[in-house]
């Protein structure tokens, strides 16, 4: 039974974004392993509190997250 783990910083994501990426991530595992893995895959979203995840140590914010999703590319 596969368990799928997905870490995000709390307040980036809406509630609806959180269940499309659980239902699109069974999906994906689906597209693997057939059918008969939909009811034992088990998705978990975990949120982890604005500024308590950090880069190259720099603390990521909910608020500097949204911000560089902003930014042109």
């Amino acid at each position: 039974m596969p368990l799928v783990d997905i870490e995000l910083i709390e307040g980036v994501f809406d509630d609806d974004q959180k269940q499309r990426m659980i239902r699109d991530v069974t999906e994906a595992m689906v597209g693997v392993e057939g059918e008969a893995l939909r009811g034992v895959t088990w998705v978990r979203v975990q949120e982890i509190p604005s500024g308590a995840w950090a880069i190259g140590g720099k603390p990521l914010t909910a608020d500097s997250v949204r911000a560089a999703r902003s930014e042109p590319a």
